[in-house]
């Protein structure tokens, strides 16, 4: 008996439906969460906010995309965060270890690493979107690899409220006295900003300094 050629088409597609579906049931399954959502008070005490700011470049922050901690030999995408804060304050003449991490996340395409391309997003803006109080957790816990955590959730930051870093920069203690610690990595990436020793200092404010009494005779 001939089979009819609809027949034999629609148990074709039946069979390969079949087929893929079972294939389909044998790749692992890995269920997908949104990020959990972590409570920042403005108590929290070094350790509570290194514990936070590890939660957050593992969940929102998405810094372990590109960034790792401790790996010995690359090829990396972006810098090993491990040991950086030992190094941070010492990147850029000028910037503290602070700045230096606050800026490799709110501005990176200011300083690039040698031997890295630019390519980190900034992560005060959408679609990462962290707030100013997270990335203070984040530079709390990169301050710990290898070095001492000196910002505290009271920190002010040039960048924050969507201010600018440059003009305030070396200007103010943006943490206490700190000589090491970091965009994500952040990206280990800072910008150079003037420090305020190397404008002359002038008069008055800037005036110009006044004229020596004329001599008898000048004309003055």
């Amino acid at each position: 008996m001939k089979v009819p050629v609809s027949l034999r088409i629609a148990a074709l597609a039946v069979a390969t439906t079949g087929f893929y579906t079972y294939v389909g049931q044998l790749v692992p399954q890995k269920e997908v969460h949104p990020p959990e959502e972590i409570v920042i008070a403005k108590d929290m005490k070094p350790e509570e906010m290194q514990k936070v700011g590890r939660q957050i470049m593992e969940g929102k922050g998405l810094c372990f995309t590109c960034h790792t901690i401790g790996k010995s030999s690359g090829p990396f995408r972006f810098p090993d965060l491990g040991g950086i804060g030992s190094r941070a304050g010492t990147r850029i003449p000028g910037m503290s270890d602070v700045e230096y991490i606050a800026q490799s996340m709110y501005e990176p395409g200011k300083y690039i690493v040698p031997g890295f391309n630019p390519g980190m997003p900034e992560i005060s803006k959408p679609p990462i979107g962290l707030t100013d109080d997270e990335i203070l957790a984040v530079i709390a816990y990169l301050q710990s690899l290898g070095g001492t955590t000196t910002v505290t959730m009271q920190t002010k930051l040039p960048w924050q409220a969507g201010g600018g870093g440059d003009a305030a920069i070396g200007a103010t203690p943006a943490a206490p006295a700190a000589e090491a610690p970091v965009t994500s990595g952040a990206t280990d990436s800072a910008a150079p900003a003037p420090t305020t020793s190397e404008a002359p200092a002038t008069p008055g404010n800037g005036a110009a300094p006044a004229p020596a009494p004329a001599a008898p005779g000048s004309g003055r």
